[in-house]
C-alpha cells in the first residue's frame, strides 16, 4: 500500500509540474471560453423567455442587415455567393474591387 501511495503522490507532481510549464496565456483562453459559454447559455436562457413576436422582429432586422451588407459589400461567405449573386442584380451592389 505505501508503494501504490508513492507512485499516486509522484503522478500528481508529475501533473503539477506539467501545468506549471503551460504558458498563462493559455489559462486567459479557457478562462475566456469557459466566460463565454456560461455568456452564451445565459444569453439563450433570456431569449427563451422573450415574447416571440419581438424575437421574430429583431432577427428580421438582424438578417435583413447582414443580408444588405454582404449584397453591397460582396463580402459573403463563399456558401452564399450564389444567393447573394441573384440578390445584387435587384438590389445596389459596391461590386468587386
Amino acid at each position: 500500500m505505501p508503494y501504490l501511495f508513492a507512485v499516486a503522490t509522484q503522478a500528481q507532481l508529475a501533473a503539477g509540474e506539467r501545468l506549471r510549464e503551460v504558458p498563462g496565456e493559455v489559462w486567459w483562453k479557457l478562462l475566456a471560453v469557459v466566460a463565454a459559454v456560461i455568456a452564451v447559455v445565459t444569453i439563450i436562457r433570456k431569449i427563451a423567455q422573450m415574447n416571440h413576436l419581438l424575437l421574430g422582429v429583431a432577427l428580421f432586422i438582424a438578417t435583413t442587415a447582414v443580408g444588405f451588407n454582404w449584397i453591397y459589400e460582396r463580402n459573403e461567405p463563399t456558401w452564399a455567393t450564389p444567393v447573394v449573386r441573384i440578390l445584387a442584380g435587384f438590389f445596389p451592389s459596391k461590386g468587386r474591387v
